[in-house]
């Protein structure tokens, strides 16, 4: 009997040794996806025969809250998600040189330390002001000249004077609110806004200056406007008290023109019954020159734990671009636009379609957002768009404590 016990004692040692029961822990930040990723880690581990545990963070939660749980918890992720220099400057101690992955031919986006590749591109994303093209039918409104503040707020002003005859609760379905998670809407997405707009994809002027502690006054001040316009025509329950599916069925039933979300939204979208009108992109165009662009980036990068798993994660991240397993649960389930050139499956979810056109067209600006202090756009700035949402300050003041609040990132 001490045998036997002592060779399944040696067996499991050895398997463990080889990593044959290591398993794959992943902490990533995209509620949206969440079901289908702990699909597709079903069937990963089913081909494979490596379990994975996917954690998420994200939507009414913070995802860099959880992921610092998770790092502090004594079993830390082998991936992680990270979102730009803030988050890699964070745990580079932490993270893995990523050299001789097979996807790494097939994507220029991905995050780099010098020449040193870290970062898996999770995939492009990209917003807009969306619109249900119906109701701008309707309205007399063509969203190909919504390019410039005076056409955004015309238009508005027409919606509004209209919504008993188009059904409307609201011109805007926004979200603002601490309480329900949503800073990161207003203090991250919106925000950028002023960051990116009109400029070339990697153009770091407004980016530099606000870490700096300063703004472009001219622009800013056209900024802090637009945002007060988007209040204006929203409500104030839903800016305050909207979840983000809350935000989503208000525009999906019909009940708001424009919505301010981006493709990142498709996987709720497509759990739902297909709506019967043409959702479209217009630029969150806040300048009074005309800005003909969304937004399209790589938001986020999935990265190595250096003392985790590290053959075992590098082998999961080549999986999803180089089968076809991993292709279809990024595209087709996770409806991810796909940020790799061997990947030719088209997403079907509407954002994702809407945010194509413009990137087929090349009328794309960047983001810059992810460069901000740890914490500084949903904590500090996000508490700034609630009070001026809450209408608890006026659109000067909403501007001043703005321009207070980036004075003091240089202090």
């Amino acid at each position: 009997m001490k045998k036997v016990l002592a060779l399944v004692l040696a067996l499991a040692l050895f398997m463990m040794a080889t990593g044959a029961l290591a398993d794959i822990v992943i902490c990533q930040n995209k509620v949206e996806i969440d079901p289908a990723m702990q699909e597709y880690a079903k069937l990963y581990t089913e081909k494979t025969g490596v379990p994975v545990k996917v954690i998420t963070g994200g939507g009414s939660s913070d995802y860099n809250t959880v992921l610092k749980a998770e790092m502090q918890s004594g079993r830390e992720p082998d991936i992680w998600v990270i979102e730009g220099s803030t988050g890699y400057e964070l745990w580079k101690d932490k993270i893995a040189d990523l050299a001789g992955s097979e996807w790494i031919q097939y994507t220029d986006r991905a995050y780099m330390d010098g020449d040193k590749v870290v970062g898996f591109p999770v995939a492009l994303e990209g917003y807009g002001l969306a619109y249900n093209a119906d109701i701008l039918a309707k309205a007399g409104i063509d969203p190909a000249t919504l390019t410039n503040f005076d056409a955004i707020k015309a238009a508005f002003e027409k919606i509004d004077s209209m919504k008993a005859e188009l059904g409307l609760d609201m011109v805007v379905s926004m979200v603002a609110g601490t309480t329900t998670g949503m800073t990161w809407v207003t203090g991250l997405h919106n925000f950028n806004l002023y960051l990116t707009v009109g400029t070339p994809r990697d153009d770091q002027t407004y980016i530099s200056q606000v870490l700096q502690g300063k703004v472009d006054e001219d622009r800013f001040h056209q900024y802090c406007q637009y945002v007060g316009l988007l209040f204006q025509y929203s409500t104030q329950d839903m800016l305050l008290n909207g979840t983000q599916d809350a935000q989503m069925v208000a525009f999906l039933n019909g009940k708001a023109a424009f919505y301010h979300q981006g493709n990142w939204m498709d996987p709720n979208i497509l759990k739902l019954p297909p709506v019967d009108f043409e959702i479209g992109y217009c630029p969150h165009a806040f300048l009074h020159e005309d800005t003909d662009g969304v937004i399209a980036f790589t938001p986020s990068w999935y990265v190595v734990n250096v003392n985790g798993n590290v053959d075992e994660a590098k082998a999961y991240l080549d999986a999803l671009v180089t089968t076809e397993e991993g292709r279809s649960y990024m595209v087709e389930k996770a409806g991810m636009v796909s940020a790799y050139s061997n990947i030719n499956l088209n997403p079907v979810g509407p954002l994702s379609l809407a945010l194509m056109k413009w990137t087929a067209a090349d009328k794309v600006y960047g983001a810059e957002q992810y460069q901000l202090p740890d914490g500084f756009g949903m904590g500090t700035l996000g508490q700034i768009y609630e009070l001026f949402a809450a209408q608890a300050i006026d659109a000067d003041t909403f501007e001043i404590m703005m321009k207070d609040a980036i004075a003091g990132i240089a202090k």
